[in-house]
């Protein structure tokens, strides 16, 4: 039975620029790092010698964390999932400030589907 909610996790192609975004402009922590690699059979990854870095971001008073995952070995071919594919997914926060912070995103040149 599930007990609660541990992480959320999110390949990306750039490390660098998805720190930025979580850490520098949302204000998460970096809580963990890992730079993993998988055996022959693929363990969890499925994916055979597999090698990742993973980070996981949040807040420190929270049990959810987002883990951000960037493939070394092999890495992740371009594209990205349309908004009502299937396995399209998006996380949601809760913040002091909607307007504020979305005025702040935009200055940093973030692009967003919709206004708030």
């Amino acid at each position: 039975m599930v007990t609660g909610f541990n992480h959320s996790g999110f390949v990306v192609k750039n490390l660098e620029t998805m720190l930025h975004f979580y850490r520098d402009l949302l204000g998460l922590t970096v809580l963990s790092e890992s730079d993993n690699l998988a055996p022959p059979e693929g363990n969890h990854t499925g994916i055979p010698g597999a090698h990742r870095y993973l980070v996981f971001v949040g807040k420190e008073d929270s049990a959810h964390r987002l883990e951000l995952v960037h493939f070394i070995e092999p890495p992740s071919p371009n594209g990205h999932l349309e908004r009502n594919q299937l396995g399209a997914s998006h996380v949601c926060f809760n913040v002091e400030n909607l307007e504020s912070l979305y005025n702040r995103l935009q200055s940093h040149d973030i692009e967003f589907v919709t206004p708030p």
